[in-house]
């Protein structure tokens, strides 16, 4: 072991002794870990009109679990993505929605596009200077570097006025996709000693249809691949202010900061495990799975295997099938209800009916296991994760860019509930720690 490995093992004892609190003290006082109280509900900490979810109904007085359900600005997300899924793509409609708080008509979609694809291009030299400089396999922390780095472009980057956030936020949303797909491929290049392919997005092509283009060596696509990543989009665009991304959104930006770093912040935390790498789990889980179930039909083996990762005994051992339960929703995730038809045709077109026969067993069986084995306070389901991991494999994505759709989608909601917090904003978001530090008497050098 090397000298300094050891001497940071002692330094992280001493962490451990010093920050260790004991458990029983955040009943004690009444502390709401993860401003979740033991029934998983939420802490309010503050009220939002940009998007509504639910999954529980009062019936007789009693808080009763219900088929989820969620609205942006006021619309149902399955009406929504019903409205435009065989007219037009949906994200840049959605997108208009979410930041100014009703659907556009045609003349009014058409210029907001027109902004958008007017700004999705990076300063002179940008991909060469920071993007393809000191290319990393974590394209969020590529992402993150750009964006902080975007700043010193903007003469007017500390400027919070509703006006030039807009601005802003329109830019970094038109951007994301290009700074996403770069960073993938600088590191595909350097790392991996792959072609390297930087293709100019097109104006004329939708959100969805430029990350396709962009990605892939001879910039072809089917429209029904783009398609349905326009939805994904559309399903991953927004989710409540609760989320712990989006929170990190309105802290920062509660404290004055500029657009630059609160969307920083945003991709710091939105890059977490718990938090946008759900889907990575999903596809390695299954893959494990594939591996080691020799007939994927049959249901007493997958069963088998799912009753091993609950044990700890499979996977990662971790006791946890990836995809199933989500922290708000009980009895379904609409996001996953309503995603997971065009994931069928998906699954049709490239010839990967078994693999999408497995997912559907699975989403059946694991609810039925994982009550068995846990004391659950509301019901378990497939959440989006569960089925958008899939998408992404079948639209031959590479693990490394899961994520960083996932911001390409959800920075639209962090510009969204930024603009609401700034509209309303009156006081920096400070929450309250309980200190249950003990006093000590000083004790001089010579004495310690």
């Amino acid at each position: 072991m090397k000298k300094n490995e050891i001497y940071y093992g002692d330094y992280a004892e001493l962490c451990r002794e010093a920050d260790k609190i004991d458990s029983v003290l955040f009943d004690k006082f009444d502390v709401q870990r993860g401003l979740r109280d033991k029934n998983g509900n939420g802490v309010v900490t503050g009220l939002t009109n940009v998007s509504r979810i639910e999954s529980f109904k009062m019936v007789d007085g009693v808080k009763t679990p219900c088929e989820g359900r969620l609205w942006y600005r006021g619309y149902d997300c399955i009406e929504l993505v019903n409205g435009f899924r065989q007219k037009r793509y949906g994200f840049e409609e959605v997108a208009y929605l979410l930041l100014f708080g009703d659907l556009p008509a045609e003349e009014e979609l058409k210029q907001f596009r027109h902004v958008l694809t007017s700004e999705r291009t990076l300063p002179t030299n940008f991909t060469r200077d920071v993007i393809m400089k000191a290319p990393s396999s974590d394209i969020m922390n590529s992402m993150t570097r750009s964006v902080l780095t975007l700043a010193s472009y903007d003469k007017n980057c500390n400027d919070t006025s509703i006006e030039n956030v807009l601005r802003q936020c329109m830019g970094l949303i038109s951007l994301f996709p290009v700074l996403a797909v770069y960073g993938y491929h600088a590191y595909n290049h350097y790392e991996n000693d792959d072609s390297m392919y930087i293709h100019r997005p097109s104006k004329k092509l939708s959100t969805a249809e430029n990350i396709l283009m962009l990605l892939r060596p001879d910039k072809k696509y089917t429209e029904l691949e783009a398609r349905v990543l326009d939805i994904a989009l559309v399903l991953h665009m927004e989710h409540g202010g609760g989320n712990n991304s989006t929170f990190t959104t309105r802290v920062v930006t509660s404290s004055g900061s500029d657009t630059y770093s609160v969307i920083a912040a945003a991709l710091s935390s939105l890059k977490g495990p718990k938090h946008g790498g759900a889907n990575i789990k999903v596809v390695e889980m299954m893959r494990d799975l594939e591996a080691n179930v020799s007939d994927w039909a049959d249901e007493d083996e997958v069963r088998d295997y799912l009753q091993k990762i609950l044990n700890k005994e499979a996977f990662d051992r971790k006791g946890l099938i990836y995809g199933m339960g989500h922290a708000v929703y009980s009895l379904s995730d609409p996001r996953a209800q309503v995603f997971k038809g065009f994931v069928k045709k998906l699954a049709e077109a490239k010839g990967r009916q078994k693999d999408f026969a497995l997912y559907s067993m699975i989403e059946r069986m694991a609810p039925e296991l994982i009550a068995q084995k846990s004391r659950i306070y509301k019901g378990v389901s497939a959440n989006v994760d569960f089925y958008s991991g899939f998408v992404y494999s079948m639209l031959e994505i590479p693990l490394e860019l899961y994520t960083p759709l996932f911001a390409i989608a959800r920075i639209v909601g962090w510009s969204a509930h930024r603009i609401e917090e700034l509209v309303n904003m009156d006081k920096i978001i400070r929450p309250a720690y309980k200190s249950v530090m003990g006093e000590k008497e000083y004790i001089p050098m010579e004495d310690r």
